[in-house]
């Protein structure tokens, strides 16, 4: 985080400091069934740190500045000035969208940074928990508190509403709770969040054995993904994947609460294929190569994260010998092209704000 005070801002009495974090999400069983052409959707995933962070500083507007919301988003080294009432869009208007979403008084001017140490575009849910993350923060300027799910409805608002963008609900869901959720959306976009109680061995097993592999380049998918959005939307025999996504999700819970691991990682793969029925793109070359990785080293679970298409990353539930997973990370961080691992941590908790 950026200690310095912005230009302009040196000599105004700070009125306050809000601190706050969201974790990303993973291993998504039942994703592309949390969206509005499903109508009905579950989803089963997995919050994980590293954690998003935002920091707001509030100081004294006594200019009565307009533009008076300074955003630093510290992975793209952005640094602008935008007015909260009247956002242009023009950068980062994800951000724009989420500052212009809340009332910020007129009588502060705020220095917001934005951090996050997983590489952007990863398929892990990262905008919607900086999003989460950013809003929780400026919630707490105001005299309204939101609830985690209210927090988490304002986030999709904002990506679907002011920004116009296909989303499904999950992330934003996961950033906002935290722990492992299951998702059932009876009516899009409305929900019912259940954080499962996993016992603590199966809980150290899986942070244990759960892997994040970066695929070594962003995620942009959309055309692919309107493609696969069209070829729902006619809900004939094809819909039957979304219903297959759906029982998955269902069984992913089951065997969770069982502690029975060997058979969770099987529906990994069986949802990885159901993501390849919708369209054969959607799990790369990359995804693949890593894959057979994770077979040769007795994996017994994989899923692309998120939608899928180039780039992303991939969930891996690896072998539960620790020799297997070590060689097998150290042959897959040897592929060059950008592909690594990426350390991870369940995340019990989701939004939390300072």
């Amino acid at each position: 985080m950026l200690n310095a005070k912005p230009e302009g801002m040196e000599k105004r009495r700070q009125i306050k400091i809000v601190r706050s974090t969201a974790p990303i999400r993973i291993n998504d069983l039942g994703g592309w069934t949390d969206t509005w052409f499903s109508g009905e959707g579950k989803v089963l995933n997995f919050a994980v740190s590293p954690l998003v962070e935002v920091q707001i500083k509030a100081y004294e507007n006594r200019q009565k500045r307009e533009d008076r919301v300074l955003v630093r988003a510290e992975n793209y080294k952005d640094t602008f000035w935008i007015n909260p009432e009247k956002p242009d869009y023009a950068q980062h208007p994800l951000l724009q969208g989420a500052i212009n979403s809340l009332p910020i008084p007129e009588d502060y001017e705020l220095d917001i940074t934005l951090l996050s140490h997983v590489p952007a575009a990863c398929s892990t849910g990262t905008s919607a928990a900086v999003c989460v993350a950013l809003l929780g923060a400026l919630d707490s300027l105001t005299p309204k508190r939101y609830s985690p799910q209210e927090i988490a409805y304002l986030a999709h608002r904002v990506e679907t509403e002011k920004l116009g963008l296909q989303s499904g609900i999950q992330d934003q869901i996961c950033a906002s709770y935290g722990g492992v959720c299951f998702i059932h959306m009876y009516s899009y976009p409305e929900a019912h969040v259940s954080k499962l109680e996993i016992d603590e061995k199966t809980r150290q097993e899986l942070g244990q054995r759960l892997c994040l592999i970066y695929l070594g380049t962003s995620h942009s998918s959309s055309a692919l993904h309107e493609k696969v959005i069209a070829f729902l939307e006619k809900k004939g025999s094809q819909f039957k994947i979304i219903r297959e996504l759906r029982d998955l999700a269902e069984r992913a819970k089951d065997r969770l609460l069982r502690s029975d691991l060997d058979s969770f990682g099987d529906i990994m793969i069986q949802n990885n294929v159901c993501q390849r029925s919708l369209h054969s793109a959607l799990i790369s070359e990359e995804a693949d190569i890593v894959i057979k990785i994770a077979k040769k080293y007795g994996a017994c679970g994989w899923k692309v994260n998120g939608a899928g298409g180039k780039g992303g990353s991939l969930t891996i539930l690896s072998s539960k010998e620790k020799s297997l997973r070590t060689k097998m990370l150290k042959e897959i961080n040897s592929l060059g092209k950008g592909i690594k691992s990426i350390p991870i941590s369940l995340a019990a908790s989701g939004l939390n704000v300072i």
